[in-house]
Protein backbone atom coordinates (compact mmCIF):
# COMPACT_ATOMS: atom_id res chain seq x y z
CA UNK A 1 0.00 0.00 0.00
CA UNK A 2 0.99 3.66 -0.81
CA UNK A 3 -0.44 6.41 1.27
CA UNK A 4 -1.89 9.02 -0.96
CA UNK A 5 -0.51 12.91 0.54
CA UNK A 6 -3.76 14.23 -1.67
CA UNK A 7 -6.02 13.18 0.25
CA UNK A 8 -6.10 11.23 3.93
CA UNK A 9 -6.65 7.56 4.40
CA UNK A 10 -5.74 4.61 2.03
CA UNK A 11 -6.58 4.46 -1.36
CA UNK A 12 -7.60 0.18 -2.18
CA UNK A 13 -8.11 -0.35 -5.74
CA UNK A 14 -8.29 -3.96 -7.70
CA UNK A 15 -6.13 -3.61 -10.69
CA UNK A 16 -9.11 -4.36 -12.76
CA UNK A 17 -10.39 -1.32 -12.27
CA UNK A 18 -7.57 1.02 -12.67
CA UNK A 19 -7.97 2.73 -16.02
CA UNK A 20 -4.54 3.96 -16.15
CA UNK A 21 -0.72 5.24 -14.48
CA UNK A 22 0.68 8.23 -15.86
CA UNK A 23 3.99 9.82 -14.81
CA UNK A 24 2.95 13.49 -13.14
CA UNK A 25 4.84 16.58 -13.22
CA UNK A 26 3.78 18.88 -9.97
CA UNK A 27 4.16 22.05 -10.04
CA UNK A 28 5.77 24.59 -7.51
CA UNK A 29 2.34 25.41 -6.09
CA UNK A 30 1.76 21.61 -4.78
CA UNK A 31 5.44 20.65 -4.52
CA UNK A 32 5.18 23.18 -1.07
CA UNK A 33 1.99 21.74 0.27
CA UNK A 34 2.89 20.52 3.77
CA UNK A 35 6.02 18.04 4.32
CA UNK A 36 6.92 18.52 0.92
CA UNK A 37 8.13 21.58 1.69
CA UNK A 38 11.27 20.17 2.56
CA UNK A 39 12.49 18.06 -0.28
CA UNK A 40 14.03 18.99 -2.89
CA UNK A 41 12.78 17.57 -6.27
CA UNK A 42 9.14 15.59 -5.15
CA UNK A 43 8.20 12.54 -7.92
CA UNK A 44 4.71 11.69 -8.37
CA UNK A 45 2.73 9.37 -10.80
CA UNK A 46 -1.24 9.52 -10.99
CA UNK A 47 -3.71 6.34 -11.05
CA UNK A 48 -7.05 6.94 -12.93
CA UNK A 49 -9.37 4.46 -11.85
CA UNK A 50 -13.34 3.91 -11.88
CA UNK A 51 -15.30 4.87 -9.11
CA UNK A 52 -18.35 3.60 -8.10
CA UNK A 53 -21.55 6.30 -7.41
CA UNK A 54 -24.95 5.25 -6.72
CA UNK A 55 -27.58 3.65 -9.29
CA UNK A 56 -24.70 2.14 -10.89
CA UNK A 57 -23.17 5.28 -12.07
CA UNK A 58 -19.29 4.68 -12.56
CA UNK A 59 -16.70 7.90 -13.13
CA UNK A 60 -13.32 8.42 -14.02
CA UNK A 61 -11.67 10.04 -10.57
CA UNK A 62 -8.18 10.21 -10.08
CA UNK A 63 -5.56 9.86 -6.74
CA UNK A 64 -1.68 11.22 -7.48
CA UNK A 65 0.76 9.79 -5.48
CA UNK A 66 4.06 11.17 -3.87
CA UNK A 67 7.99 10.14 -4.00
CA UNK A 68 11.26 11.85 -3.13
CA UNK A 69 12.74 8.92 -4.62
CA UNK A 70 12.63 9.14 -8.11
CA UNK A 71 13.61 5.55 -8.85
CA UNK A 72 11.03 3.77 -6.54
CA UNK A 73 8.91 6.27 -8.24
CA UNK A 74 9.15 4.96 -11.79
CA UNK A 75 9.35 1.07 -9.94
CA UNK A 76 5.49 2.31 -8.72
CA UNK A 77 4.87 3.35 -12.56
CA UNK A 78 6.37 0.27 -14.58
CA UNK A 79 5.11 -2.41 -12.06
CA UNK A 80 1.29 -0.82 -12.49
CA UNK A 81 1.93 -0.61 -15.99
CA UNK A 82 2.94 -4.31 -16.47
CA UNK A 83 0.05 -5.26 -13.93
CA UNK A 84 -2.58 -3.56 -16.31
CA UNK A 85 -0.76 -5.20 -19.52
CA UNK A 86 -1.73 -8.69 -17.52
CA UNK A 87 -5.53 -7.62 -17.82
CA UNK A 88 -5.93 -9.52 -21.06
CA UNK A 89 -9.43 -9.10 -21.40
CA UNK A 90 -9.57 -5.04 -22.29
CA UNK A 91 -9.64 -4.01 -25.97
CA UNK A 92 -6.74 -2.68 -27.60
CA UNK A 93 -8.50 -1.77 -31.18
CA UNK A 94 -12.12 -0.52 -31.27
CA UNK A 95 -14.01 -0.14 -34.09
CA UNK A 96 -16.83 2.60 -33.39
CA UNK A 97 -19.45 3.15 -35.29
CA UNK A 98 -21.66 6.68 -34.19
CA UNK A 99 -25.85 6.82 -35.77
CA UNK A 100 -25.43 11.16 -35.58
CA UNK A 101 -29.59 11.39 -36.09
CA UNK A 102 -30.65 9.00 -33.50
CA UNK A 103 -32.30 9.82 -29.85
CA UNK A 104 -31.78 13.88 -29.61
CA UNK A 105 -29.11 13.82 -32.37
CA UNK A 106 -26.22 13.73 -30.01
CA UNK A 107 -24.51 10.58 -31.16
CA UNK A 108 -21.34 12.77 -32.41
CA UNK A 109 -20.78 15.09 -29.78
CA UNK A 110 -21.32 12.35 -26.68
CA UNK A 111 -18.53 10.59 -28.08
CA UNK A 112 -16.07 13.50 -28.91
CA UNK A 113 -16.50 14.53 -25.31
CA UNK A 114 -17.30 11.96 -22.95
CA UNK A 115 -15.79 8.77 -24.31
CA UNK A 116 -13.32 9.46 -26.78
CA UNK A 117 -11.24 11.18 -24.01
CA UNK A 118 -11.37 7.90 -22.01
CA UNK A 119 -10.43 5.93 -24.62
CA UNK A 120 -7.48 8.21 -25.35
CA UNK A 121 -6.34 7.98 -21.38
CA UNK A 122 -6.86 3.92 -21.52
CA UNK A 123 -4.22 4.02 -24.77
CA UNK A 124 -7.25 2.50 -26.86
CA UNK A 125 -6.76 3.00 -30.87
CA UNK A 126 -9.92 3.34 -32.84
CA UNK A 127 -11.28 3.46 -36.22
CA UNK A 128 -14.51 5.64 -36.15
CA UNK A 129 -17.05 6.02 -38.73
CA UNK A 130 -20.02 8.26 -39.30
CA UNK A 131 -23.31 6.04 -40.35
CA UNK A 132 -24.63 8.23 -42.95
CA UNK A 133 -27.71 5.80 -43.65
CA UNK A 134 -30.00 2.92 -42.67
CA UNK A 135 -28.13 -0.29 -42.29
CA UNK A 136 -24.84 1.13 -43.13
CA UNK A 137 -22.90 -0.38 -40.02
CA UNK A 138 -24.64 -3.37 -40.49
CA UNK A 139 -23.31 -3.64 -44.50
CA UNK A 140 -20.26 -2.32 -43.40
CA UNK A 141 -19.41 -5.36 -40.68
CA UNK A 142 -20.39 -7.61 -43.74
CA UNK A 143 -16.68 -6.50 -45.69
CA UNK A 144 -14.47 -5.09 -42.89
CA UNK A 145 -11.53 -6.66 -41.31
CA UNK A 146 -13.31 -7.98 -38.16
CA UNK A 147 -10.46 -9.87 -37.02
CA UNK A 148 -8.21 -6.62 -36.09
CA UNK A 149 -10.19 -5.57 -33.36
CA UNK A 150 -11.31 -6.61 -30.15
CA UNK A 151 -14.51 -5.18 -30.12
CA UNK A 152 -17.31 -2.94 -31.48
CA UNK A 153 -18.67 -0.02 -30.01
CA UNK A 154 -22.33 1.54 -31.29
CA UNK A 155 -23.02 5.11 -30.31
CA UNK A 156 -27.09 5.52 -30.64
CA UNK A 157 -29.88 4.10 -29.42
CA UNK A 158 -31.85 0.60 -29.21
CA UNK A 159 -31.94 0.74 -33.65
CA UNK A 160 -27.94 1.05 -33.81
CA UNK A 161 -27.54 -1.77 -31.42
CA UNK A 162 -29.39 -3.60 -33.32
CA UNK A 163 -28.22 -3.30 -36.76
CA UNK A 164 -24.11 -3.84 -34.93
CA UNK A 165 -25.87 -6.84 -33.62
CA UNK A 166 -27.15 -8.07 -37.37
CA UNK A 167 -23.85 -6.99 -39.13
CA UNK A 168 -21.71 -9.22 -36.66
CA UNK A 169 -23.71 -12.18 -36.15
CA UNK A 170 -24.92 -12.26 -39.74
CA UNK A 171 -20.75 -11.86 -40.44
CA UNK A 172 -19.81 -14.92 -38.30
CA UNK A 173 -22.90 -16.95 -40.17
CA UNK A 174 -21.53 -16.18 -43.67
CA UNK A 175 -17.83 -16.65 -42.73
CA UNK A 176 -18.89 -20.02 -40.78
CA UNK A 177 -21.46 -21.55 -44.04
CA UNK A 178 -24.17 -21.11 -41.62
CA UNK A 179 -28.05 -20.65 -43.33
CA UNK A 180 -29.50 -18.35 -41.18
CA UNK A 181 -32.50 -18.98 -43.37
CA UNK A 182 -32.38 -22.30 -41.82
CA UNK A 183 -34.67 -22.00 -38.44
CA UNK A 184 -32.94 -25.04 -36.61
CA UNK A 185 -29.38 -24.51 -37.80
CA UNK A 186 -27.10 -24.46 -35.05
CA UNK A 187 -26.13 -20.15 -35.11
CA UNK A 188 -21.65 -19.66 -34.49
CA UNK A 189 -21.35 -17.60 -31.31
CA UNK A 190 -19.82 -14.34 -31.55
CA UNK A 191 -16.58 -13.32 -29.49
CA UNK A 192 -16.37 -10.56 -30.58
CA UNK A 193 -17.72 -8.35 -28.35
CA UNK A 194 -20.11 -5.62 -29.04
CA UNK A 195 -20.42 -2.11 -26.71
CA UNK A 196 -23.14 0.63 -26.55
CA UNK A 197 -22.85 4.27 -25.98
CA UNK A 198 -25.98 5.09 -25.54
CA UNK A 199 -27.78 7.99 -27.03
CA UNK A 200 -31.16 6.95 -28.00
CA UNK A 201 -34.21 7.92 -26.77
CA UNK A 202 -34.71 4.84 -24.43
CA UNK A 203 -31.75 3.00 -24.33
CA UNK A 204 -33.42 -0.47 -22.98
CA UNK A 205 -30.75 -2.68 -23.60
CA UNK A 206 -28.04 -0.52 -22.11
CA UNK A 207 -30.10 -0.18 -19.21
CA UNK A 208 -31.01 -3.70 -18.82
CA UNK A 209 -27.42 -4.98 -19.27
CA UNK A 210 -25.48 -2.04 -17.34
CA UNK A 211 -28.34 -0.73 -14.83
CA UNK A 212 -28.29 2.81 -16.28
CA UNK A 213 -27.89 4.59 -19.29
CA UNK A 214 -25.36 6.85 -19.16
CA UNK A 215 -22.27 7.04 -21.90
CA UNK A 216 -19.02 7.39 -19.23
CA UNK A 217 -20.34 4.50 -17.33
CA UNK A 218 -20.77 2.61 -20.22
CA UNK A 219 -17.63 3.89 -21.60
CA UNK A 220 -15.77 2.93 -18.67
CA UNK A 221 -17.19 -0.87 -18.65
CA UNK A 222 -15.42 -1.26 -22.49
CA UNK A 223 -12.01 0.21 -20.86
CA UNK A 224 -12.32 -2.27 -17.87
CA UNK A 225 -13.02 -5.52 -20.36
CA UNK A 226 -16.28 -6.34 -19.02
CA UNK A 227 -17.94 -9.28 -20.65
CA UNK A 228 -21.45 -10.35 -20.52
CA UNK A 229 -23.26 -12.83 -22.67
CA UNK A 230 -26.47 -12.56 -23.86
CA UNK A 231 -29.27 -14.34 -25.59
CA UNK A 232 -30.16 -13.75 -28.94
CA UNK A 233 -33.71 -14.88 -30.48
CA UNK A 234 -34.15 -15.51 -34.32
CA UNK A 235 -37.65 -15.03 -36.51
CA UNK A 236 -38.32 -16.98 -39.34
CA UNK A 237 -40.86 -17.22 -41.29
CA UNK A 238 -41.81 -20.13 -44.14
CA UNK A 239 -37.81 -21.05 -44.03
CA UNK A 240 -36.97 -17.30 -44.11
CA UNK A 241 -35.30 -15.51 -41.87
CA UNK A 242 -36.49 -12.29 -40.64
CA UNK A 243 -34.48 -10.52 -37.79
CA UNK A 244 -32.47 -11.26 -34.73
CA UNK A 245 -33.66 -9.48 -31.28
CA UNK A 246 -32.40 -9.40 -28.16
CA UNK A 247 -35.15 -7.57 -25.70
CA UNK A 248 -38.51 -7.49 -27.10
CA UNK A 249 -40.70 -8.71 -29.45
CA UNK A 250 -44.39 -7.87 -28.85
CA UNK A 251 -47.25 -8.04 -30.90
CA UNK A 252 -50.20 -6.05 -30.67
CA UNK A 253 -50.40 -2.99 -27.92
CA UNK A 254 -46.76 -2.51 -28.10
CA UNK A 255 -46.27 -3.22 -31.52
CA UNK A 256 -49.00 -1.23 -32.56
CA UNK A 257 -47.66 1.80 -30.61
CA UNK A 258 -44.47 1.53 -32.51
CA UNK A 259 -46.15 1.43 -35.75
CA UNK A 260 -48.37 4.66 -35.38
CA UNK A 261 -45.40 6.32 -33.54
CA UNK A 262 -43.08 6.00 -36.85
CA UNK A 263 -45.46 8.30 -38.48
CA UNK A 264 -44.81 10.56 -35.99
CA UNK A 265 -40.61 10.85 -35.94
CA UNK A 266 -41.39 14.93 -35.96
CA UNK A 267 -42.81 14.66 -33.18
CA UNK A 268 -39.06 13.35 -31.16
CA UNK A 269 -39.33 11.11 -28.04
CA UNK A 270 -42.82 12.35 -26.92
CA UNK A 271 -44.32 10.36 -30.12
CA UNK A 272 -44.18 7.61 -28.15
CA UNK A 273 -46.29 9.37 -25.34
CA UNK A 274 -48.80 10.10 -27.79
CA UNK A 275 -49.50 6.81 -29.47
CA UNK A 276 -49.37 4.60 -26.66
CA UNK A 277 -51.97 6.86 -25.20
CA UNK A 278 -54.16 6.49 -28.50
CA UNK A 279 -53.70 3.06 -28.82
CA UNK A 280 -54.70 2.50 -25.42
CA UNK A 281 -57.44 3.94 -25.98
CA UNK A 282 -58.43 1.99 -29.21
CA UNK A 283 -57.72 -1.14 -27.19
CA UNK A 284 -57.66 -3.50 -30.20
CA UNK A 285 -57.20 -6.99 -29.61
CA UNK A 286 -56.13 -9.53 -31.78
CA UNK A 287 -56.73 -13.75 -32.44
CA UNK A 288 -54.33 -16.11 -32.52
CA UNK A 289 -52.64 -19.50 -32.04
CA UNK A 290 -49.65 -19.21 -29.77
CA UNK A 291 -47.60 -22.64 -29.54
CA UNK A 292 -44.36 -22.74 -27.47
CA UNK A 293 -41.97 -25.08 -25.83
CA UNK A 294 -41.28 -24.73 -22.04
CA UNK A 295 -37.72 -23.96 -21.54
CA UNK A 296 -37.48 -26.95 -18.95
CA UNK A 297 -33.38 -26.55 -18.75
CA UNK A 298 -33.09 -23.05 -16.79
CA UNK A 299 -33.65 -23.01 -12.87
CA UNK A 300 -35.80 -19.96 -12.94
CA UNK A 301 -39.30 -19.09 -13.63
CA UNK A 302 -40.54 -15.56 -14.58
CA UNK A 303 -42.17 -15.29 -11.31
CA UNK A 304 -39.41 -16.14 -8.91
CA UNK A 305 -38.61 -12.56 -8.21
CA UNK A 306 -34.98 -13.97 -8.33
CA UNK A 307 -33.56 -11.03 -10.84
CA UNK A 308 -30.18 -11.43 -12.88
CA UNK A 309 -27.44 -9.51 -11.86
CA UNK A 310 -23.29 -9.89 -12.19
CA UNK A 311 -22.14 -13.15 -12.11
CA UNK A 312 -25.87 -14.51 -11.99
CA UNK A 313 -25.96 -18.68 -11.08
CA UNK A 314 -28.91 -19.15 -13.05
CA UNK A 315 -27.54 -18.52 -16.27
CA UNK A 316 -24.02 -19.88 -15.53
CA UNK A 317 -25.88 -23.14 -14.30
CA UNK A 318 -28.04 -22.96 -17.94
CA UNK A 319 -24.75 -22.73 -20.09
CA UNK A 320 -23.34 -25.75 -18.39
CA UNK A 321 -26.83 -27.94 -18.61
CA UNK A 322 -27.28 -26.68 -22.38
CA UNK A 323 -23.93 -28.18 -22.99
CA UNK A 324 -24.17 -31.08 -21.46
CA UNK A 325 -27.39 -31.70 -22.88
CA UNK A 326 -26.22 -30.93 -26.67
CA UNK A 327 -23.30 -33.09 -26.27
CA UNK A 328 -25.54 -35.92 -25.44
CA UNK A 329 -28.57 -35.56 -27.58
CA UNK A 330 -28.00 -33.17 -30.15
CA UNK A 331 -30.36 -30.59 -31.66
CA UNK A 332 -32.45 -33.25 -32.77
CA UNK A 333 -33.73 -34.30 -29.33
CA UNK A 334 -35.74 -30.84 -29.37
CA UNK A 335 -37.74 -31.34 -31.80
CA UNK A 336 -39.09 -34.51 -29.58
CA UNK A 337 -40.07 -32.49 -26.38
CA UNK A 338 -43.68 -31.02 -25.95
CA UNK A 339 -45.36 -28.17 -27.81
CA UNK A 340 -47.94 -26.08 -25.99
CA UNK A 341 -50.49 -24.73 -27.74
CA UNK A 342 -52.53 -21.96 -26.62
CA UNK A 343 -55.60 -19.96 -28.96
CA UNK A 344 -57.37 -16.85 -28.05
CA UNK A 345 -57.86 -13.39 -28.26
CA UNK A 346 -54.63 -11.37 -26.78
CA UNK A 347 -54.32 -7.31 -26.47
CA UNK A 348 -50.62 -7.88 -25.82
CA UNK A 349 -48.27 -10.59 -26.41
CA UNK A 350 -44.57 -10.03 -25.83
CA UNK A 351 -41.79 -12.19 -25.32
CA UNK A 352 -38.77 -10.54 -23.74
CA UNK A 353 -35.16 -11.79 -23.39
CA UNK A 354 -34.31 -9.62 -21.13
CA UNK A 355 -36.33 -7.42 -17.99
CA UNK A 356 -36.48 -4.40 -20.65
CA UNK A 357 -36.43 -2.33 -17.90
CA UNK A 358 -35.54 1.65 -18.47
CA UNK A 359 -36.34 4.84 -16.84
CA UNK A 360 -39.86 4.82 -17.00
CA UNK A 361 -40.20 1.36 -16.29
CA UNK A 362 -37.52 0.31 -13.65
CA UNK A 363 -38.45 -3.41 -13.45
CA UNK A 364 -39.06 -4.12 -16.51
CA UNK A 365 -41.64 -6.06 -18.18
CA UNK A 366 -40.46 -9.55 -16.95
CA UNK A 367 -38.40 -8.31 -14.01
CA UNK A 368 -37.16 -12.04 -13.23
CA UNK A 369 -36.19 -12.35 -16.91
CA UNK A 370 -32.51 -13.31 -17.62
CA UNK A 371 -30.16 -12.05 -19.96
CA UNK A 372 -28.43 -15.56 -20.25
CA UNK A 373 -30.43 -18.27 -19.82
CA UNK A 374 -31.28 -19.48 -23.32
CA UNK A 375 -34.80 -18.82 -23.00
CA UNK A 376 -37.20 -15.93 -23.36
CA UNK A 377 -40.77 -15.04 -20.82
CA UNK A 378 -43.66 -15.18 -23.14
CA UNK A 379 -46.15 -12.79 -21.57
CA UNK A 380 -49.87 -12.88 -22.94
CA UNK A 381 -52.12 -10.31 -21.83
CA UNK A 382 -55.85 -11.86 -22.64
CA UNK A 383 -58.73 -9.78 -23.77
CA UNK A 384 -59.78 -7.72 -20.74
CA UNK A 385 -61.73 -4.67 -19.74
CA UNK A 386 -59.79 -1.37 -20.60
CA UNK A 387 -59.99 -0.68 -17.05
CA UNK A 388 -57.83 -3.91 -16.10
CA UNK A 389 -55.49 -3.62 -18.92
CA UNK A 390 -54.89 0.13 -17.58
CA UNK A 391 -54.10 -1.86 -13.46
CA UNK A 392 -51.86 -3.96 -15.73
CA UNK A 393 -49.67 -1.25 -17.46
CA UNK A 394 -49.62 0.62 -14.17
CA UNK A 395 -47.79 -1.88 -12.27
CA UNK A 396 -44.62 -1.76 -14.91
CA UNK A 397 -44.45 1.62 -13.07
CA UNK A 398 -44.15 -0.32 -9.38
CA UNK A 399 -43.07 -2.55 -7.23
CA UNK A 400 -46.45 -4.75 -7.70
CA UNK A 401 -46.39 -8.28 -8.94
CA UNK A 402 -47.47 -7.52 -12.90
CA UNK A 403 -48.45 -11.25 -13.67
CA UNK A 404 -51.04 -11.79 -10.72
CA UNK A 405 -53.98 -10.80 -13.07
CA UNK A 406 -56.77 -13.87 -14.23
CA UNK A 407 -55.91 -12.73 -18.14
CA UNK A 408 -52.23 -12.18 -17.76
CA UNK A 409 -50.10 -15.36 -18.77
CA UNK A 410 -45.92 -15.76 -18.45
CA UNK A 411 -43.92 -18.69 -19.56
CA UNK A 412 -40.83 -19.06 -19.61
CA UNK A 413 -39.89 -20.84 -23.29
CA UNK A 414 -36.87 -21.68 -25.57
CA UNK A 415 -39.28 -20.90 -28.72
CA UNK A 416 -42.93 -20.90 -29.51
CA UNK A 417 -44.71 -19.66 -32.63
CA UNK A 418 -47.66 -17.32 -33.33
CA UNK A 419 -49.82 -17.56 -35.96
CA UNK A 420 -52.85 -15.07 -36.29
CA UNK A 421 -56.34 -15.98 -37.42
CA UNK A 422 -56.28 -14.94 -40.43
CA UNK A 423 -53.31 -16.64 -41.51
CA UNK A 424 -54.66 -19.93 -40.24
CA UNK A 425 -57.83 -18.98 -42.10
CA UNK A 426 -56.40 -17.96 -45.91
CA UNK A 427 -53.45 -19.34 -46.80
CA UNK A 428 -52.47 -16.01 -48.55
CA UNK A 429 -49.73 -13.92 -47.38
CA UNK A 430 -49.85 -10.65 -45.11
CA UNK A 431 -50.49 -8.35 -48.46
CA UNK A 432 -52.93 -10.82 -50.13
CA UNK A 433 -55.06 -10.66 -46.72
CA UNK A 434 -54.78 -7.13 -46.07
CA UNK A 435 -56.46 -6.37 -50.00
CA UNK A 436 -58.96 -8.50 -49.14
CA UNK A 437 -60.12 -7.47 -45.60
CA UNK A 438 -59.59 -3.98 -46.18
CA UNK A 439 -62.02 -1.72 -44.63
CA UNK A 440 -63.16 -4.62 -41.92
CA UNK A 441 -65.07 -3.20 -38.97
CA UNK A 442 -63.61 -4.01 -35.86
CA UNK A 443 -66.37 -5.64 -33.96
CA UNK A 444 -65.41 -3.84 -30.50
CA UNK A 445 -65.46 -0.15 -32.18
CA UNK A 446 -67.42 -0.45 -35.46
CA UNK A 447 -67.36 3.39 -35.75
CA UNK A 448 -63.46 3.61 -35.89
CA UNK A 449 -63.55 1.73 -39.33
CA UNK A 450 -60.47 0.75 -39.02
CA UNK A 451 -58.63 -2.78 -40.46
CA UNK A 452 -57.74 -4.37 -37.36
CA UNK A 453 -57.08 -7.84 -39.19
CA UNK A 454 -53.22 -8.07 -37.40
CA UNK A 455 -51.29 -6.17 -35.64
CA UNK A 456 -47.30 -5.45 -36.16
CA UNK A 457 -44.42 -6.84 -34.40
CA UNK A 458 -41.94 -4.52 -32.38
CA UNK A 459 -38.90 -6.00 -32.70
CA UNK A 460 -36.30 -3.88 -30.63
CA UNK A 461 -38.12 -1.02 -31.60
CA UNK A 462 -38.31 -1.65 -35.25
CA UNK A 463 -41.17 -2.58 -36.97
CA UNK A 464 -41.91 -6.44 -38.85
CA UNK A 465 -44.88 -7.16 -40.40
CA UNK A 466 -45.94 -10.91 -40.05
CA UNK A 467 -48.88 -12.62 -39.19
CA UNK A 468 -47.38 -16.09 -38.65
CA UNK A 469 -43.60 -16.87 -37.38
CA UNK A 470 -41.40 -19.13 -36.07
CA UNK A 471 -38.71 -17.75 -32.71
CA UNK A 472 -36.13 -19.88 -31.30
CA UNK A 473 -33.59 -18.32 -28.85
CA UNK A 474 -29.86 -19.13 -28.87
CA UNK A 475 -28.24 -19.15 -25.68
CA UNK A 476 -25.23 -16.73 -25.17
CA UNK A 477 -25.04 -15.95 -28.83
CA UNK A 478 -23.26 -12.80 -28.36
CA UNK A 479 -21.33 -10.79 -25.59
CA UNK A 480 -21.26 -7.16 -24.01
CA UNK A 481 -18.83 -5.19 -22.95
CA UNK A 482 -21.15 -5.42 -19.58
CA UNK A 483 -21.04 -7.24 -16.75
CA UNK A 484 -24.81 -7.09 -15.78
CA UNK A 485 -26.39 -5.01 -13.13
CA UNK A 486 -24.82 -5.20 -9.85
CA UNK A 487 -26.46 -5.48 -6.45
CA UNK A 488 -27.19 -2.45 -4.65
CA UNK A 489 -25.41 -1.62 -1.37
CA UNK A 490 -27.21 1.14 0.85
CA UNK A 491 -23.77 2.40 1.62
CA UNK A 492 -22.18 2.13 -2.04
CA UNK A 493 -21.78 5.88 -2.16
CA UNK A 494 -20.39 6.46 0.99
CA UNK A 495 -17.63 3.52 0.50
CA UNK A 496 -16.75 4.97 -3.12
CA UNK A 497 -15.59 8.16 -1.59
CA UNK A 498 -12.46 6.51 0.16
CA UNK A 499 -11.74 2.93 -1.11
CA UNK A 500 -11.64 0.80 -4.00
CA UNK A 501 -10.73 -2.60 -3.04
CA UNK A 502 -6.47 -3.46 -3.01
CA UNK A 503 -4.00 -1.77 -4.87
CA UNK A 504 -1.94 -4.49 -5.74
Amino acid sequence: RVRSCVHTGDYFVPTSEIIAVEETELNKKQSNIGKWQKMAKPHAFTVYYVKKARNHRWRCSDVTFWCVDEHLCNQWIQALKELLEMQKSRPKQLLVYINPYGGKRQGKRIYEQKVAPLFSLASISTDVVITERANHAKDNLLEVNINKYDGVVCVGGDGMFSEVMHGLIGRMQKDSGIDQNNPKAPLVQCNIRIGIIPAGSTDCICYSTVGISDPVTSALHIIVGDCQPLDVSSIHHNNTFLKYYVSLLGYGFYGDILKDSEKKRWMGPIRYDYSGFKTFLSHHYYEGTISFQPAKHTLGSPRDKDSCRTGCYICKKTEQQLAEQHKECGLKHEEDEEWKVIKGKFLAINAVNMSCACTRSPKGLSPAAHLADGSADLILVRKCSRFDFLRYLVRHTNQDDQFDFSFVDVYRVKSFQFTSKLSEDNESNVTDIGKKRFGQFCRDHPACCCNIANSTWNCDGETLDSSAIEVRVHCQLMKLFARGIEENHKDEAASSQSSVEQLL
